[in-house]
């Protein structure tokens, strides 16, 4: 079974629960992009993106897919299910749809851009993906007043993929310090090896 990957943010959390849940993959580190990788890799996955599990002749594209059959595999209630299921697929989809989409254009003009371009951001984007931030996040922060974990007393995927922007919160400029609860619950997160360091001994 293999695991593809880059150092992206949603391979980053493919990998992070694989090794969390200790799964029995192959790391395989790819540029899916890359003009000597795209045609091979499409064969893969058509759509060119990473992560991919590759398990026989199955292959799952997209993280959160990776996830719930990583956590079947391990016989894991990492992915929730039961009266529980409904209400981690509801923090998977606002995540998705209000969190991390409001930190994706700090994530990229911050971190990612640089590293090919010098071309200035506009303020005006970047000044309104500061406000939708702040404003899911005060969602969070609410939610997490009387909680340890998103879902209650124990650690769920959930957890992965709310926090999916958070380890580039500095560099990014995301304005954490300002959600105490939010900021607590990501330390607890990053006391754990596999979130803290997911690439860790790979390339």
């Amino acid at each position: 079974m293999k695991l593809y990957y880059s150092h992206n943010l949603n391979p980053r959390v493919a990998v992070a629960v694989a090794r969390y849940l200790q799964s029995p993959v192959e790391y395989v580190r790819v540029n899916p992009r890359h003009p000597d990788q795209i045609a091979s890799f499409r064969a893969i996955n058509p759509n060119a993106l990473v992560p991919v599990l590759a398990e026989g002749e199955r292959v799952l594209w997209e993280t959160d897919a990776i996830a719930c059959r990583l956590s079947e595999i391990s016989g894991s209630t990492f992915w929730r299910g039961g009266g529980a299921l409904s209400e981690m697929v509801m923090w998977i989809s606002w995540s998705a749809y209000h969190l991390t989409r409001a930190a994706d254009p700090l994530y990229f003009y911050r971190v990612v851009a640089p590293t090919f371009s010098d071309e200035k951001p506009d303020p005006a984007v970047l000044n309104e993906a500061l406000r939708d931030f702040r404003q899911h996040a005060a969602v969070l922060e609410g939610h997490l007043g009387n909680r340890t974990w998103i879902l209650g007393d124990q650690i769920s995927y959930a957890d992965f993929r709310v926090a999916t922007p958070l380890p580039f919160a500095e560099a990014a400029g995301l304005p954490l310090p300002e959600f105490p609860n939010v900021s607590r619950w990501h330390r607890q997160l990053c006391e754990i090896d596999a979130w803290r360091d997911p690439f860790g001994g790979l390339q």
